[in-house]
Order: C-alpha cells, then sequence, then structure tokens
C-alpha cells in the first residue's frame, strides 16, 4: 500500500518561501516509471498541478509556477520536497503531494496540506 504523508506550514507570511515535504512509504520515489507531483486546490477552485519529479530526478513544472518553484528529492528519506518563493494571498490552497503526472493521471493521493498566506 503506497502512502504519502505531506507537510509544511500551516501560515506563511507574503513574500516568503513555502516549503512542504511528502514522506513516500510503501513505494520507492526511484521506482521506475513513476512520477511525484504536488497539486493545489485554492479555496473555490480547482485543482491545479504545480510540478512534478521524475523517478530519475528529472523536472516539471507548471508554466504559470515555473519562475517560482523548485521541486526537489532526498532519496535516502524517499522524500519529495517543494519550495514555493514570493508567495502571496493567492497562494491559499490545500496542498497536496501525489503519485503521477498532471490531475488526471494520479493514482495516490496524500492527505493534503492546508496553507494560509497571511500578514
Amino acid at each position: 500500500q503506497v502512502q504519502l504523508q505531506d507537510s509544511g506550514p500551516g501560515l506563511v507570511k507574503p513574500s516568503q518561501t513555502l516549503p512542504l515535504t511528502c514522506t513516500v512509504s510503501g513505494d520507492s520515489i526511484t521506482t521506475s516509471f513513476y512520477y511525484w507531483s504536488w497539486i493545489r486546490q485554492p479555496p473555490g477552485k480547482g485543482l491545479e498541478w504545480m510540478g512534478a519529479i521524475g523517478y530519475d530526478g528529472s523536472t516539471y513544472y507548471s508554466p504559470s509556477l515555473k519562475s517560482r518553484t523548485s521541486i526537489s528529492r532526498d532519496t535516502s528519506k524517499n522524500q519529495v520536497s517543494l519550495q514555493l518563493r514570493s508567495v502571496t494571498p493567492e497562494d491559499t490552497a490545500v496542498y497536496y503531494c501525489a503519485r503521477g503526472l498532471l490531475t488526471d493521471y494520479v493514482d495516490y493521493w496524500g492527505q493534503g496540506t492546508q496553507v494560509t498566506v497571511s500578514s
């Protein structure tokens, strides 16, 4: 059974960097040919795919967020991380890590982390 545990600060101030971590169990993040995505859902809106890191360490980003987003991994801890820079209140959302690409090709989800951007 694959389980994803995403975690991060619940509150971030504008202009700061939001760090999120996803700890994976039941599968290795280096298993071919899986991808590990970050997806968010702002209040009252749909799911937004932010980016992903592949089994081989390759990274992919949404064009709209690419300039502010970095996705990395720690294979020794089986973790995937996201950093979102220069946050604004519009970045308030529930953030999910997931196995798969985009929002249509995901088979496992984390439980979601509520992040509020406010001063």
